[in-house]
């Protein structure tokens, strides 16, 4: 299996301190491989991502609270996430991989535990792309919960399944700024897709993941101006997310302050650092308000 670069386990602090509340709203974390098996067409290996590793990088960004991506290479075993929602009540939240083999019983567990998302994954790399069937029957499972989707994919892994999305009725969250290669520049296809997605007040955008995709080394300025976009398109429906621990990166690792100090760079003034990190997502995920 190939090996990919490491996440930095010194995180430093940020420029900025997060405001009080703030979420970060995608990662992964992960277990001991004897209790929590892989299935067999994992993409990559389990990194020794721990919670504990988590809480330390957390508790250096000043991120209080979070929610837990369901990694692909678990599948729908979601033991691990349950077990650390269900140790952590309100502090966390998860995002689920729901298909035809999840029991109302799962479902209404997932739920109790604080999952609020089901995650579907078009990016053919991973190798656990749902039929459209399969999505459209668990996204009217999950639309009587209240849940919102979350999907991860390239331009064309994304674009053929937009009727769906746009009729779905419930909210939809782009992950990763839609895996756009930044470097290409504004005149790439996904661009213009995304900002008419955002047009739609179903449509959320993550403001993730544009050290991973830049064409650039740090700071990856070319991110800039699309990030930029998407949050003036939609600044009430922008979050925010590490990715952390950073799975099947290829290039240097950046640390994770860099990418808050990034975050800082995408947006225009404390209001919109607070929206962004404390308001949409608090909103979105059913967290309180921070008093």
């Amino acid at each position: 299996m190939e090996q990919f670069v490491p996440y930095e386990r010194l995180t430093r602090a940020p420029r900025k301190a997060a405001p009080k509340g703030s979420v970060d709203t995608h990662f992964h974390v992960f277990g001991e491989p004897q209790r929590y098996g892989c299935i067999p067409q994992a993409s990559y290996g389990v990194p020794d991502a721990q919670v504990a590793d988590l809480e330390r990088m957390h508790g250096m960004l000043g991120i209080d609270r979070g929610v837990i991506c369901q990694p692909t290479i678990y599948g729908t075993d979601h033991s691990l996430m349950l077990d650390l929602l269900e140790a952590n009540p309100g502090r966390y939240r998860g995002s689920a991989i729901i298909d035809d083999t999840i029991s109302d019983g799962e479902l209404d567990r997932m739920h109790r535990a604080g999952v609020r998302a089901a995650r579907f994954n078009f990016a053919r790399f991973l190798n656990v792309v749902p039929s459209p069937e399969t999505y459209q029957r668990a996204i009217e499972r999950v639309k009587p919960l209240g849940w919102h989707i979350k999907i991860h994919g390239e331009y064309d892994e994304i674009v053929e399944h937009v009727p769906h999305l746009v009729a779905s009725g419930v909210p939809v969250v782009i992950d990763h700024m839609g895996r756009m290669d930044f470097g290409k520049g504004k005149d790439q296809p996904g661009y213009a897709l995304m900002l008419d997605l955002l047009r739609n007040e179903n449509f959320w955008m993550m403001l993730c993941n544009g050290d991973r995709f830049s064409g650039q080394t740090a700071p990856f300025a070319d991110t800039i101006p699309f990030a930029r976009a998407f949050y003036e398109a939609a600044p009430h429906r922008t979050i925010w997310a590490t990715d952390w621990p950073h799975v099947r990166y290829r290039r240097k690792m950046p640390n994770d302050a860099d990418l808050l100090d990034l975050l800082d760079s995408y947006l225009p003034d404390d209001i919109a650092w607070q929206r962004v990190l404390v308001d949409n997502p608090c909103r979105l995920y059913g967290f309180p308000l921070p008093a």
